[in-house]
């Protein structure tokens, strides 16, 4: 993080989700927030996002973080009117579903940084984004603190049931502690569900490659990557865990399912795509 606030990649992802709003048609998905939390009228975008370029102007890595939340808050819709009244962002970064919740009765914990989360608080507060007390803050360090122990403190309950939504966190994690995290949403009473993101192992030399360089590219901004799943390795570990529904899909098959099955987007080259994968899983 850079003097005490976001990541490059909570800024980029945040970045993307706003350029998707005046950039792409038709619109994956919709946050009216995004650019107002960055302090950006929707015309400063442009200019704005050219400094980041990468993810946030190449067309099909931007359409993969309005993907990644559509299909979170999908899987949350689906939860709260299965009668869930709990969810947990996990590594919440500029995510702005809390300051939209349209589940009145919704709890949201927002799990992040302390660092991150007090810059966050501070740009809700200066550009007049109202918080909800639907919201709960846990900011936790993970070098002090405990995931069970803050969300406890912060009034979560682990006999209700939850959705925990972890976006763009698995792949700076390393296998065990992915596992860890998943050991512990697993032990949350029935029904629960997680909705997360992963690499894909590579598959081909030309893959390798890829992923080689993005990694070396994300190691040289203080992020490396730590992760990579096979479907069939991650799926097996997740039923051993006890979770029994499996929903796990390409990145590129989700973005074309969204748009149509838009020839536009099946057309235009994507290699950022090939490794990343969605996926839920409930129990």
């Amino acid at each position: 993080m850079e003097n005490g606030g976001p990541s490059r990649t909570a800024l980029v992802t945040a970045y993307a989700r706003a350029y998707h709003q005046i950039a792409d048609q038709p619109q994956i998905f919709t946050d009216p927030l995004a650019a107002r939390l960055l302090g950006h009228a929707a015309e400063e975008l442009p200019v704005a996002t050219d400094r980041l370029g990468g993810a946030v102007t190449e067309r099909p890595r931007r359409l993969f973080f309005a993907t990644r939340a559509r299909f979170a808050e999908d899987a949350v819709a689906a939860a709260v009117t299965a009668g869930v009244r709990q969810v947990v962002i996990l590594g919440a970064g500029l995510d702005t579903f809390a300051y939209r919740n349209p589940h009145r009765d919704l709890r949201v914990f927002e799990v992040d940084h302390p660092a991150t989360q007090a810059w966050k608080r501070e740009r809700l507060a200066t550009n007049g984004i109202e918080c909800p007390e639907t919201v709960a803050f846990v900011p936790v360090d993970f070098e002090t603190r405990t995931l069970a122990t803050e969300l406890e403190s912060a009034g979560f309950s682990r006999t209700a049931p939850a959705v925990f939504v972890w976006l763009g966190v698995v792949y700076y994690l390393t296998p065990d502690a992915a596992h860890a995290t998943l050991a512990y949403i697993a032990g949350q009473a029935q029904p629960v569900e997680v909705v997360f993101d992963y690499l894909r192992s590579a598959t081909t030399d030309a893959e390798l490659a890829y992923e080689r360089a993005r990694a070396e590219r994300l190691a040289s901004v203080g992020e490396p990557v730590f992760s990579h799943f096979t479907p069939e390795g991650i799926a097996e570990q997740l039923r051993a865990l006890g979770f029994t529904g499996v929903e796990d899909h390409p990145a590129a098959d989700l973005i074309s399912g969204y748009l149509g099955g838009s020839a536009e987007f099946e057309g235009e080259p994507s290699p950022g795509l090939h490794a990343l994968r969605l996926l839920r899983a409930s129990r």
